[in-house]
């Protein structure tokens, strides 16, 4: 099970633009899609964790914001102004499935084009990993 979290693109649009090391998973057709936290909390809710979550860190205009090129403390203010939820809020709430459920996070990569935002959800993947080992 593949998990896809983006929306608007598709797996096979991050053929394009992914590095060469992890672009060959977006060629396999076995994903599920979903476009919103609350999709990607039901769908985690309802079939249990997959094997790999793709994340996008951008789920709604308000997130596309010109800050995300003037710095992260810039970009990181805005936070608190979303009303839409991230990929990065995503990741946290995933984060925290794992320690309530006492599990390892599956395979992860993230090919948001935000490169505050997916230094963001990389950093909050990477220091559960780091805490927790299973």
């Amino acid at each position: 099970m593949r998990l896809f979290l983006d929306d608007i693109r598709v797996p096979f649009d991050c053929l394009r633009y992914m590095k060469p090391n992890v672009k060959h998973i977006y060629e396999d057709e076995d994903w599920n899609v979903v476009r919103t936290y609350d999709d990607f909390v039901g769908y985690i809710d309802h079939f249990g964790l997959p094997d790999l979550i793709s994340f996008d860190h951008d789920l709604a205009d308000e997130h596309y914001s010109p800050e995300m090129h003037n710095g992260k403390n810039q970009y990181n203010k805005l936070y608190d102004s979303f009303k839409e939820k991230t990929g990065y809020d995503c990741a946290k709430w995933l984060c925290e499935y794992c320690a309530d459920n006492e599990l390892p996070l599956p395979m992860y990569v993230v090919h948001s084009m935000n490169p505050i935002g997916k230094e963001n959800i990389l950093s909050v993947l990477d220091n559960y990993n780091n805490k927790f080992k299973f």
